[in-house]
């Protein structure tokens, strides 16, 4: 069932400029960010299943740290620069507070495609589905999505659509390409 967890966000639906999702919260998520910093808001239902990832990946001896969660209208105008790895005002999966980039202390808490090989992001890459988020950027997928590869993105969707998404191997757009009758029953 599509609703906003499951929005899809992109350069086609994008998000209005003075959209702030509701319920922003920060809870002390292992971050890359002084307190009180932004980019450590996540939407309250999202931030909770991130809680929940990062609980258990540092109960298996990895870690995952965020790196940047929401980002207004604003900020987005700020960073855009026309790289591919950066969204225009409007298209970010962070203006919903539902996105996540994490990466790790073995590559300098950088977001690269390096991070794809390091424990956390194999593991990430595993264990995500279970607490609802799906890495929105998969590799091959890059014509879909019109975004690179970004194995350190995640983006809430909740579980049962987190799931379905990786047992298919669908990337969100895809989902959105369903006849309506067959997404609603997902």
């Amino acid at each position: 069932m599509k609703n906003m967890y499951t929005r899809l966000i992109n350069r086609e639906h994008p998000l209005p400029e003075d959209y702030i999702p509701p319920n922003l919260v920060d809870i002390g998520l292992p971050f890359d960010a002084l307190p009180h910093d932004p980019k450590r808001l996540l939407e309250e239902r999202a931030a909770y299943a991130a809680l929940e990832l990062i609980a258990r990946s540092r109960r298996e001896g990895l870690n995952l740290c965020g790196v940047s969660g929401y980002r207004s209208y604003k900020r987005q105008k700020e960073l855009y620069t026309g790289s591919p790895y950066v969204a225009p005002p409007g298209t970010s999966e962070h203006q919903s507070g539902l996105a996540l980039d994490l990466s790790c202390p073995q590559i300098h808490m950088e977001l690269t495609e390096d991070f794809a090989d390091t424990p956390e992001g194999i593991w990430l890459k595993s264990h995500a589905s279970l607490y609802g988020f799906i890495l929105r950027y998969p590799r091959e997928k890059e014509s879909i999505t019109q975004v690179p590869y970004e194995p350190w993105h995640i983006r809430y969707v909740t579980r049962p659509l987190a799931s379905y998404l990786t047992l298919t191997g669908m990337t969100l757009e895809e989902y959105y390409s369903l006849p309506p009758a067959e997404a609603e029953n997902i």
